[in-house]
């Protein structure tokens, strides 16, 4: 018997409840954050340790998508929605004892925008004309254009206020007005994060202890939660779901999330930045042949680079039908001779690693060898994100609305058209709801129209955690574990 099988052997044959701290909670994760500043990597797992926990932005996003005040007690838009007024929330601190200010938010937007910036969310910071913040309490933002969409960006975890004197090594060392501080990280294998008894709602706070323990394995993580080794596994990657759902001591939530999956291709790069070869890949693709073997069934098509949770989501998934005669045709038409060859390079996530063994079959099918690299996310960010040495890849795009990440042609899939990102400017211009949802649409159909990508699925928030466990997410607009939400019954 392997020794997979009988971690997870004895965990089934177990079937006992585990007792736990009722001011602790032990959280499982897929990956491990390559460091704990979401402000200069786009590391999805960052957010979901520090986001609300450590570090605070001045709106929040909750699970229905609304946006409630969190740094900022409230504000007001000007009638031509260029220039937002915040009022911030007094007494607040960071966890060095530095008193939060709107000077606080000058140097972070300046730093987020900066030419040097790596932070994801950079184009939204650089519209900013100036910002003003002669009073401590209050910070006027004036933008180029009108920014219907401000208040939701400034709830991202690109957007979190950041202490100038530790901002240098936020990465290693978090300092943020959070209820949380970085107690222990213990690299490769669990960070631990304790209640800041500095923070200004303490009584708020029932959980005090938070222990994330990373396991990429999917037996391994179906194990830890049987045992009671992990109360709460959010995104989890189990091989079933039936054993926790007939089982009393568990509660499973399926949601969806703002992941965007996708079979990202090099524009830039021969043979790719011809259409009909990348029409050719998006016709070889069977969807619902992906969703079930690289995300157990769960999961919902996508035929552009928004979910169907998006003001002005349209269901595009018919334009490219999985259709293998077509994409022969496409590639003899693109004068391309088979069998092509490409790389497929994968990073860690199940959804990435499953679903190119399929792609890699479907592919084939077709006349394209595409020849897989697995890679760790160093690796990935490396190669693809900063050199864009690839030649496909498949990763989720998990923030909200990055629609606006096609308009940038120095962006890893290269993909330069100007029609775009005219259509981008007239989505951040928008004056109201109606012509922000239009735009959203057109922007939709040209990506599709262009073939830009291979459009698979949205990502599902499937969470399994103990029954007891409250303050859970089911749907998952941003990834965070906001932990100040969390308590036992």
């Amino acid at each position: 018997m392997s020794r997979r099988l009988a971690v997870l052997t004895v965990a089934l044959l177990a079937g006992v409840s585990v007792a736990h701290a009722k001011d602790s909670v032990t959280i499982g994760m897929t990956l491990e954050p390559p460091g704990l500043d979401p402000t200069t990597k786009p590391a999805a797992a960052i957010g979901e340790i520090v986001h609300y926990n450590v570090f605070e932005g001045l709106t929040k996003i909750n699970e229905d998508f609304s946006v409630t005040p969190l740094l900022a007690s409230s504000w007001t838009f000007s009638k031509d929605l260029k220039t937002l007024t915040l009022t911030l929330k007094k007494g607040v601190k960071f966890q060095d004892g530095e008193p939060f200010t709107s000077k606080d938010v000058k140097f972070s937007f300046e730093r987020f925008a900066a030419k040097d910036s790596t932070n994801k969310d950079k184009a939204f910071f650089a519209s900013i004309k100036s910002i003003e913040a002669s009073d401590p309490a209050k910070v006027t933002l004036t933008f180029d254009e009108p920014s219907f969409a401000a208040l939701t960006h400034l709830g991202y975890d690109t957007a979190v206020i950041l202490d100038e004197k530790s901002a240098g090594d936020e990465a290693n060392h978090p300092v943020g007005t959070g209820p949380y501080k970085l107690a222990s990280w213990n690299k490769g294998a669990s960070l631990t994060l304790d209640a800041w008894d500095g923070y200004r709602e303490p009584a708020k706070i029932a959980i005090k202890h938070a222990t994330f323990k990373f396991i990429s394995d999917p037996a391994a993580e179906a194990a830890a939660v049987l045992s009671g080794d992990i109360q709460d596994f959010p995104r989890i990657a189990a091989p079933s779901l039936d054993q926790f759902k007939t089982d009393p001591r568990f509660q499973v939530l399926v949601g969806g999330t703002e992941g965007k999956t996708i079979l990202a291709m090099n524009n830039a790069k021969a043979p790719l930045n011809e259409l009909k070869v990348r029409q050719a890949i998006a016709y070889a693709l069977d969807r619902k042949a992906i969703i079930d073997g690289a995300s157990n069934g769960l999961g919902t098509p996508i035929g552009s680079h928004l979910t169907p949770n998006d003001p002005g989501y349209v269901d595009l998934t018919g334009m490219y039908p999985h259709d293998p005669a077509k994409a022969k045709e496409l590639l003899k038409e693109a004068g391309v001779k088979t069998p092509l060859s490409l790389t497929m390079i994968l990073p860690p996530p199940s959804y990435a690693r499953q679903g190119g063994e399929i792609i890699a079959a479907e592919l084939a099918d077709v006349g394209i060898q595409a020849k897989i690299e697995n890679v760790e996310w160093a690796q990935w960010l490396s190669n693809v994100y900063t050199n864009h040495n690839f030649d496909l890849t498949i990763i989720s795009h998990v923030e909200p609305l990055d629609i606006a990440i096609y308009a940038n042609p120095k962006y890893y899939f290269g993909y330069d058209s100007k029609a775009f990102q005219d259509i981008i400017k007239n989505w951040e211009a928008a004056p109201d709801l109606a012509a922000y949802k239009a735009a959203l649409v057109a922007a939709q159909k040209k990506l599709a129209e262009d073939c830009v990508n291979g459009f698979l699925y949205q990502l599902p928030n499937v969470v399994v955690a103990d029954a007891k466990l409250t303050g859970l997410w089911k749907n998952a607009p941003i990834f965070v574990n906001d932990l100040s939400a969390m308590s036992w019954k």
